[in-house]
Formats: structure tokens, sequence, C-alpha cells
């Protein structure tokens, strides 16, 4: 299969950077693959897993949100938030759930109710794409 260039930013670091086969990542209207010399677009993100076929290896990260944008010189995803896959403890994830959903339960104002409602829903979503 014909390689094309692909990298996975988010504001802490770059993620990814290399030559790939193929890439899956969840668009804001379904997923969608991208392969060598696939037509330019350019969309917005959904919470989800962005699959990354390179060198007979899969690599897998879970992205919250962000833009996708596929070009001759190869295809760029900017994620709001992102970590693999494979980095994710979830001893320590089902700990932050339980924590976030008593945070939302105690909260005094309408703000802190709506940010820790944002980072449960966030930790779920998380939850989903481990397939729990």
């Amino acid at each position: 299969m014909a390689a094309f260039h692909f990298e996975l930013v988010s504001p802490e670091k770059l993620l990814f950077s290399g030559e790939v086969e193929q890439v899956v990542a969840p668009g804001a209207d379904g997923q969608f693959t991208v392969l060598k010399d696939h037509a330019p677009v350019m969309t917005t993100l959904k919470a989800g897993v962005v699959q990354i076929d390179a060198a007979g290896k899969v690599e897998k990260l879970f992205v919250r949100g962000g833009f996708a944008d596929v070009s001759a010189s190869g295809f760029t995803i900017l994620a709001e938030q992102a970590v693999a896959i494979a980095d994710v403890d979830v001893a320590k994830l089902e700990a932050d759930i339980k924590n976030a959903r008593d945070d939302a339960a105690d909260a005094k104002t309408d703000e802190a109710r709506i940010a820790a409602s944002d980072k449960l829903a966030q930790l779920q979503e998380l939850k989903a794409a481990l397939g729990g």
C-alpha cells in the first residue's frame, strides 16, 4: 500500500509524525478513512479513536475534538485533546469518573456543576473508546 505523511498534534505535544498507509478518523459526520492521494478536505472531529496503520503496525489514539486537514502534502489532525490508548490507566480512569460524578453532585454553583459535568462527559467518552 502506498504511504503518505501524517501528523497528529495536540496543544501539549506532537503525538505522531511519519509515513502511514492509512488513517481512520472520527469526523463530525462519521468515521472516514484517508489513503494516499485522498481528495483535499477539511473537517471537524468528534471525540473518538484515530487508528493509524504504519509499517505493518496499528496505533490507536483517542482524540476529543479538533480539525482534520487532508491536502496534497498529507494529512494533519489538530486535536483539542489526545492520548494514546495504550497509555490509559483503566483503574485511574474509573477513579477519575467516580470523582467527577461526586464533583457534579456536590457542586454549589451552576458554573461548578457545568465544569464537573463537562469533565465527566470527557472521561466517559474515553471509557467508551476503550470499549467500556
